[in-house]
């Protein structure tokens, strides 16, 4: 895919992550949907962007027809379909057995768990397939791709900590769907990739202080630092323009394996 036909739909793209793909995705020519809860940061996203270039739809990842109506409406904005990226996300911390005010341990409320599965595992699902079922109607280009479809996982699929069971779960989930998902899409010519990050510079990292900040980074081996939004989005486009790369995820840690906690 030529980085100048890119037509893309971003989700959480109004901040940390996807903000940074759409910054990219835009500056190489192509024309992106932020998908997002938050009308503020997106008017604000599109300004900056450009409104030539990229359109704000309010979406709740968890709803069937609300996104199929977003992506409606992000395919007659883009004039077509042949990306999407799933960045929305949620952290959802929270121990199996915590305690409370008291001090007593009691189990985590179920709807801790079902609330970050359903937007960080169901939401990419929900947004995948809608995105698809139009993708799918694209003239083939070379090798007969149709299209492409980016999910974010996290290094916590593979070593969640204490705290995280319904985080890693959820970013277990997406890494798990990866494979079937490109394969059954193969027949229609569209890849499936997704990308676990490790620690990432985001908005919630640079409000923690910066002792807590240092602390994060030298747990990293090298390079000894966070991730920076901008590593991500390149590796977003590198995904989208080698067609060879389909059905695996790929792990941005800097060589970081979490600790129990």
């Amino acid at each position: 895919m030529q980085p100048d036909t890119v037509r893309a739909v971003v989700t959480g793209g109004v901040s940390g992550l996807g903000l940074a793909v759409a910054r990219r995705l835009v500056a190489d020519g192509g024309k992106v949907a932020l998908l997002d809860i938050d009308d503020a940061k997106g008017a604000a996203a599109v300004a900056a962007l450009g409104p030539a270039h990229a359109h704000y739809v309010r979406t709740d990842v968890r709803d069937e027809a609300g996104v199929s109506a977003s992506l409606d409406a992000a395919h007659a904005f883009l004039g077509g379909l042949n990306a999407a990226v799933n960045c929305a996300g949620i952290l959802g911390a929270g121990r199996v057995l915590g305690k409370d005010a008291s001090g007593r341990s009691v189990p985590m409320p179920l709807e801790g768990f079902t609330g970050t599965v359903m937007v960080n595992l169901v939401g990419s699902f929900n947004v995948a397939k809608a995105a698809a079922a139009l993708i799918q109607h694209n003239a083939p280009g070379e090798d007969g791709e149709r299209g492409v479809i980016v999910n974010t996982a996290s290094v916590a699929a593979y070593e969640g900590q204490i705290g995280q069971a319904a985080y890693a779960a959820s970013k277990g989930g997406v890494v798990g769907m990866t494979l079937p998902m490109a394969r059954e899409l193969a027949r229609f010519g569209i890849r499936v990739m997704t990308i676990a990050p490790g620690v990432f510079w985001t908005p919630m990292v640079d409000g923690m202080p910066q002792s807590v900040q240092d602390s994060l980074a030298a747990t990293i081996p090298f390079p000894a630092r966070l991730g920076q939004p901008e590593e991500f989005a390149d590796t977003v486009a590198f995904i989208l323009r080698t067609r060879y790369l389909n059905g695996g995820t790929i792990r941005l840690d800097g060589a970081t394996r979490l600790a129990p906690r």
